[in-house]
């Protein structure tokens, strides 16, 4: 599983680029998904990697993420209560390896795949130059790093 986070905002931004950002709807700054590994995918992230951070998301991010920022309809929160009521699964690790494995998706369980993050604690270093070259956009090996200082 990939999750991608959107850093950069939609000013001077191609009408080819906007439209790939709607459609993995990360809309706004800050909006993170998760998103299975495909050829489909790479590709949409091939074309955006100038304005989204992206990397692989372990179980205990996921976890992380769906109990902190996981959302229902009408944007209740997502809490384990609603998990042992209405799905198989008890508590959010289960969920999470669940969906890491490719068993369910969020979309089945009517979870919003959305995830509104704040702004990353202490700051980003910078949302112009990769990772690679001391910012933090495209691919990132520590993207749970920054995941969890956006929580």
């Amino acid at each position: 599983m990939f999750a991608i986070v959107r850093l950069r905002g939609e000013v001077n931004v191609r009408p080819e680029i906007k439209a790939t950002l709607a459609m993995l709807h990360i809309h706004r700054v800050n909006h993170c998904i998760v998103v299975k590994e495909d050829p489909h995918y790479r590709g949409m992230i091939q074309m955006v990697k100038d304005y989204v951070a992206w990397g692989k998301i372990d179980d205990d991010t996921l976890a992380l993420l769906l109990e902190k920022r996981g959302r229902l309809s009408a944007n209740r929160r997502l809490t384990e209560q609603y998990l042992k009521e209405n799905t198989s699964y008890s508590s959010f690790q289960e969920l999470a390896s669940a969906i890491t494995s490719g068993s369910t998706s969020l979309n089945e369980l009517e979870i919003k795949p959305i995830f509104r993050l704040h702004p990353a604690r202490k700051g980003l270093r910078t949302t112009k130059k990769t990772a690679q070259q001391g910012g933090d956009l495209g691919f990132r090996s520590d993207l749970t790093d920054l995941i969890k200082r956006m929580r």
